[in-house]
């Protein structure tokens, strides 16, 4: 080590648990498995489901499993005789922050948090988010982006066939999670076109009727991409099951929006964010 050189322990230790985590997902099993357990986070699986939807042996699929939890990929939770699995979703989306932040930048141009005069002025994005009716899932992304980072961005939403009210079951869940619901309404997307409109930044579709090609052409060139969310209105059950699958959109929302707001906007070349916003639409949903 240089004279005078301070070594950041908690910066090292951070870095050993990501390589810790890339290593554990470096083999195929272990990677399939993580994603099984990022499509059922809500309710988690036990290690024979996870072994029988993958085709692996009980054995062999319990040793893997115990791989990602040394890595703290996945943690366990006991349900009477049953051990349940679960997604360390805040590592896996560290990881991505890590990967999205750290080699996002061209050789020798790496941003330096410690420096402050290597931070580059922010402004604020427009962001608009469409489904078909503007009640569930483009209206709950609009309000968690805008209780999430208000600072940063401006949140839209609309939809090319609006409800005549936000769905019921959508403002119990934002009440839920703490976000304001004052001023939310279903809009058309007609509201945002025209030369006059607001210039968005970043255009997202949410749900799967809706495609790029299918979607007006907005002003200002915004980056878009198509982030589908399975449709909570469409689920039928009891009234807890229902809420269950709203809360489970309002998650994945929720996620894809941490990762999209740690972003470098203003640093990242064009192609790149492009290319990383749409990776989020591949998403767990």
């Amino acid at each position: 080590m240089l004279p005078g050189m301070k070594i950041d322990i908690s910066r090292l230790m951070e870095k050993s648990a990501i390589v810790d985590a890339f290593a554990a997902i470096a083999q195929t099993t272990r990677l399939d498995a993580l994603r099984l357990l990022l499509d059922n986070a809500a309710d988690g699986l036990p290690s024979g489901d996870i072994g029988r939807l993958l085709d692996i042996p009980q054995n062999t699929m319990s040793s893997h499993l115990n791989v990602l939890k040394r890595a703290g990929l996945v943690q366990t939770q006991r349900v009477g005789t049953t051990i349940i699995y679960r997604p360390n979703t805040e590592l896996v989306w560290r990881l991505v922050e890590f990967l999205a932040t750290d080699f996002s930048h061209p050789p020798g141009k790496r941003a330096h948090a410690e420096t402050a005069s290597d931070q580059p002025v922010r402004r604020v994005f427009n962001v608009l988010f469409l489904c078909r009716a503007n009640s569930a899932r483009s209206i709950m992304a609009e309000a968690i982006l805008r209780n999430m980072a208000p600072e940063r961005f401006k949140a839209y939403s609309a939809g090319n066939l609006p409800a005549s009210v936000v769905h019921p079951l959508t403002l119990v869940t934002l009440q839920k999670i703490e976000c304001p619901i004052g001023d939310l309404r279903p809009k058309s997307w007609d509201e945002f076109k025209g030369e006059n409109r607001i210039a968005m930044d970043f255009v997202f579709t949410v749900c799967d009727t809706l495609t790029g090609e299918q979607c007006p052409s907005w002003p200002g060139q915004p980056f878009t991409a198509h982030w589908g969310i399975d449709d909570p209105t469409i689920v039928e059950g009891t009234e807890l099951q229902k809420l269950a699958a709203f809360r489970r959109a309002a998650d994945a929302i929720t996620s894809r929006l941490s990762v999209f707001t740690s972003l470098p906007m203003e640093s990242i070349d064009r192609m790149s964010l492009q290319t990383q916003l749409r990776a989020l639409g591949d998403v767990n949903r």
